[in-house]
């Protein structure tokens, strides 16, 4: 099996040191390079190609909303993780909007910031469906008036290209149902629904689950979906 090549960012040279002592160990997992602020990503990057990045989200120069805006506009871009603190932060969000594929708290357990390096690696978002809600409630929060109406409309017209069965399983998405649950509720085969998964990624021009989620949201689709 070929090792995940891992990139490390983070600024705390004793975060660095513990998070590569705790993946390093891992079999399945190289540490291909370290990186103390966001402006060094790129050229590490391009010298190492790594899978992922683990990447704190607050550093001095260039912090890690600004280097994932800047990694996910190349062809060849890495997964992305963001280390925070917070569960609802409004930079995360803003972050898993340009293409993170997901975050980890500081303080979760070792064996999850290993898991969560897998998962993504995978191509899976590391985002249980509680957190899911938890930021996209929080999205809910910043826009009011003419802003929300119009994020609502142009989240409505973006969706407008799905078909009627991309839209229910878009929904579901949103709703933080795994692929399984999917399957059961709409009376679909478990690969029936990755197809549409990918179709809607593709149609859309998202990177993953979680942007499907947010769009869903700003559309107010989750709202029709309680309504009806």
């Amino acid at each position: 099996m070929t090792a995940i090549r891992l990139l490390l960012v983070d600024d705390d040279p004793l975060v660095r040191a513990g998070l590569s002592l705790m993946l390093g160990g891992a079999d399945d997992i190289e540490i291909v390079g370290e990186a103390a602020d966001g402006d060094e990503v790129e050229e590490l990057v391009d010298r190492t190609r790594p899978d992922v990045v683990l990447m704190d989200i607050r550093m001095p120069s260039v912090d890690g909303l600004a280097a994932t805006e800047l990694l996910r506009r190349r062809a060849d871009a890495p997964h992305i993780v963001l280390l925070t603190t917070f569960h609802a932060d409004e930079q995360v969000l803003r972050a898993l909007r340009a293409g993170a594929a997901g975050f980890v708290l500081k303080d979760t357990a070792p064996a999850d910031i290993v898991d969560a390096v897998r998962r993504v690696a995978a191509g899976d978002p590391v985002l249980s469906p509680t957190v899911t809600r938890q930021l996209m409630a929080h999205a809910a929060g910043t826009a009011t008036g003419n802003a929300a109406d119009t994020r609502r409309a142009r989240a409505r017209a973006r969706l407008a290209v799905l078909n009627d069965r991309e839209r229910e399983v878009a929904v579901a998405v949103g709703r933080g149902h795994a692929n399984a649950g999917i399957a059961a509720e709409l009376y679909l085969s478990v690969a029936t629904v990755k197809t549409h998964v990918s179709r809607i990624l593709a149609k859309l021009d998202l990177d993953n689950r979680v942007q499907i989620a947010l769009l869903a949201h700003d559309a107010g689709l989750l709202e029709d979906t309680r309504d009806a």
